[in-house]
């Protein structure tokens, strides 16, 4: 479908983008299809200007390099503008309330993309705000990450519905956003962590409903080989992410047994994809061989952040 045919089922002006559970399973699809038309349009060569004139702000609390150059290009190649603003160029910084200042910003932008830790900053930002915030990465989810995701599977495999994803690894802000996807888009999602490191037990319940209504099937364990066997897919993180660092050495006794590698991905289909939403520590998590091997689509993972915030903005501002 084309943006014009999209823009007549489904409307979402105005909406924050904080996370996929928000979204029901064919506003997920709209975006994934608007991302997938952007990303032709640009490759292309068309200019496709709907943001001109508009601005977003972008709140960077936590380090980053795929978040801002996708978005900061992303919105540029919109017809807007992005402005980059660091927790040291923030009156946030000095103790001003999120309410405040997400007011104050309403009067000057047309959104808000905010990466940050606590979830909580991201909810009552967006209730402060007049305009559109996105979450850009928290503590709790990366939606932004896993909507790139599901668009770069759904171009290699042609498919979501039916196919297994197997997420191996901590139970993060990353297998959160992931296992939600899967349940609204009708995705089979298995998950392996090591005991005392699996996802949310709150966000698995409510995945679970929704897979119930989708028809996706859903594992949470500890069992790598389950997890993996027959799989469309294989996906893992680091042991230890940002804000983690100090637990390091400990997380990788636990996580040994958890390594991605060629050992473990042969239980999957010949024709698995490997992928990680980078940094990646090769060696730790994954084995050169895999991340590095014909199987592996991390970097078109990493460009189709460019084209699913592309989508999102596009749509929401």
């Amino acid at each position: 479908m084309t943006i014009t045919e999209q823009q007549l089922a489904v409307d979402l002006k105005g909406r924050d983008f904080l996370g996929l559970s928000d979204f029901t399973t064919e506003e997920i699809q709209y975006l994934l299809d608007m991302a997938i038309d952007l990303k032709k349009k640009r490759n292309a060569g068309e200019v496709f200007h709907p943001l001109k004139g508009k601005t977003l702000g972008m709140i960077f609390e936590k380090s980053s390099t795929r978040t801002r150059v996708s978005f900061e290009v992303g919105m540029y190649q919109l017809g807007g503008h992005a402005l980059f603003l660091s927790s040291n160029d923030l009156q946030l910084g000095r103790g001003e309330t999120i309410s405040d200042t997400a007011q104050t910003m309403s009067r000057y932008l047309d959104g808000i993309m905010i990466r940050t830790h606590a979830h909580r900053k991201v909810i009552d930002l967006a209730r402060g705000a007049t305009i559109p915030v996105i979450n850009g990465l928290t503590d709790r989810s990366h939606p932004c990450q896993a909507l790139a995701d599901y668009q770069t599977i759904l171009e290699h495999k042609g498919q979501l519905r039916g196919l297994k994803v197997a997420y191996i690894g901590d139970g993060n802000n990353m297998v959160h956003s992931l296992i939600m996807g899967a349940a609204k888009l009708g995705i089979d999602f298995a998950v392996a962590s090591p005991k005392g490191y699996e996802p949310n037990e709150k966000i698995v319940t409510s995945a679970v409903d929704v897979a119930n209504q989708t028809g996706a099937k859903l594992y949470v364990g500890n069992d790598v080989k389950e997890a993996v066997s027959d799989a469309d897919v294989i996906y893992t993180d680091v042991w230890a992410s940002m804000g983690f660092e100090e637990e390091q050495k400990e997380r990788e006794i636990a996580f040994k047994q958890f390594q991605v590698n060629e050992a473990l991905v042969s239980l999957a289909k010949k024709d698995y994809l490997f992928m990680h939403c980078l940094p990646a520590h090769r060696g730790e998590e994954v084995s050169e061989g895999v991340i590095d091997g014909p199987n592996s689509i991390i970097f078109d993972q990493a460009e189709n952040r460019l084209h699913a915030q592309k989508a999102i903005m596009a749509a929401i501002m």
